[in-house]
């Protein structure tokens, strides 16, 4: 009896001892779960502060480009400002490239007339039909409608099924042209590198415009396009060489480099990682020596065009 007692005693401890262990087992299981999800969580801080770290590093070194562009462009006399140019410096672990251009040779979709807009559209492939009534949505979208009378755009708007009207005022950026009616956004894709609204001028600078800008001007032959772009490299910035050189076209041009430039900075860090930025900036004063009028950072390159239409 007494060993019958004993052998129940021990079986009794074993089980015990079993159900311990195998609580033991699911405390060291719990741990580890929870070690490994603290590791994922310190990883995936490490790296969000890393790539914190980097869009911070990203905009200090834009903004460093954009200063300097800015004081290159201030440190010279207005009527000798050149209207392109570039330079590169190393800072922080980084290369850094800058390009900046004149927006007088864009496009202003808020001051160009009718014939340079439907001439663009017509460089880009479009009809010439289908080219002139672009022209006229997008001079319609820009007229303020008269009061207490009917707005015949409003009414394209609202025959169309759109449930927007015409903003009856300058375009705010350069992306409403998509609102734009009739206008192919596979068209519009192909504008944007070619127009602006922070020139403030109905001409452009046909010494630093893309070809397709150049060929929008009114008047302009196909002959003569060919011929000015040949010749354009040898030009001299003055009145009599490109009234010689663009004929009756030379009407809807102007040589004044302007105030409002399109900024386009590269960095390359020494890790491999890459950043693009691209501003418009307005020169000022001594007081104000610059404003920043447009500002992207989610660009994959700037669109700083070349005198050939090639991106810099």
């Amino acid at each position: 009896m007494r060993s019958a007692a004993i052998s129940t005693d021990a079986l009794s401890q074993d089980r015990e001892g079993g159900f311990v262990l195998v609580a033991a087992l699911w405390i060291l299981v719990s741990l580890a779960g929870l070690a490994g999800a603290l590791s994922a969580y310190l990883v995936s801080t490490v790296q969000r502060l890393s790539l914190d770290d980097a869009r911070v590093r990203s905009g200090a070194l834009a903004s460093a480009g954009l200063e300097l562009a800015a004081f290159k462009l201030m440190a010279t006399p207005k009527l000798q400002r050149p209207p392109a140019g570039a330079f590169s410096f190393r800072l922080d672990h980084a290369q850094v490239s800058v390009a900046f251009r004149s927006e007088a040779g864009r496009i202003d979709l808020n001051h160009a007339p009718k014939q340079m807009l439907a001439n663009l559209f017509a460089a880009l492939g479009a009809r010439a039909d289908r080219s002139n009534e672009y022209a006229e949505r997008i001079i319609g979208w820009r007229t303020p409608s008269a009061e207490n009378a009917a707005d015949p755009e409003r009414e394209l708007y609202r025959t169309a099924g759109m449930d927007y009207t015409p903003r009856g005022a300058s375009f705010v950026n350069v992306e409403e042209l998509r609102l734009v009616l009739k206008i192919p956004p596979a068209l519009v894709d192909q504008a944007m590198p070619f127009v602006t609204v922070f020139s403030g001028r109905r001409e452009i600078d046909p010494l630093e415009a893309a070809p397709e800008v150049v060929a929008a001007l009114p008047g302009m032959t196909q002959d003569v396009l060919k011929s000015f772009l040949e010749q354009r490299a040898g030009l001299r910035r003055e009145a009599r060489s490109l009234a010689s050189a663009l004929g009756a076209a030379r009407v809807g041009t102007t040589l004044e480099v302007g105030d409002a430039f399109r900024v386009g900075i590269t960095i390359a860090f020494d890790a491999g990682r890459r950043a693009a930025v691209e501003a418009v900036i307005l020169l000022g004063d001594s007081d104000e020596p610059y404003r920043i009028l447009s500002w992207r950072d989610d660009v994959a390159s700037p669109v700083m065009l070349r005198s050939s239409g090639k991106a810099l």
